[in-house]
């Protein structure tokens, strides 16, 4: 009787692999990488947004920045914008007034000048619709 034969069959376990959940895995992935790909010119292909016309050009007026210079004089502050001078609050926002409020303004405080005085500048400024205000101490 050969026993022995026959009980090696038994023990000899064939296992298959089941390649269901390797596609699906694969499948998965390349779904993935389809939808995360950014389909895109490249930059250096672009065209640019800035267009230059013919004939514009600006002034030297247009391109001065609007500084405010305030400086102490005789004891009291005085505002200076350009070539106005404005010794009070008032004609500070007159001048104002006529500026365009775009570009902003540039405080410029000389050194001695009380912080009230910059304060009541900005705050002229402010009245005036000026959303963009830089305040710089001279040193």
């Amino acid at each position: 009787m050969r026993f022995s034969s026959s009980q090696k069959k038994h023990k000899l376990n064939r296992t298959a692999v089941n390649l269901s959940s390797m596609i699906d895995v694969t499948f998965l992935l390349l779904v993935y990488f389809i939808v995360t790909t950014v389909l895109a010119t490249p930059e250096d292909l672009l065209s640019p947004a800035l267009k230059v016309e013919e004939g514009t050009s600006l002034s030297i007026d247009e391109l001065d920045p609007q500084i405010i210079e305030i400086r102490l004089q005789d004891g009291k502050p005085l505002y200076v914008i350009g070539s106005h001078l404005c010794p009070d609050r008032e004609t500070l926002a007159e001048v104002l007034a006529s500026l365009p409020i775009e570009p902003g303004l540039i405080l410029r405080v000389s050194n001695g000048v009380p912080v009230g005085f910059a304060v009541a500048a900005i705050q002229v400024a402010r009245d005036a619709n000026f959303e963009k205000v830089t305040y710089v101490p001279v040193q």
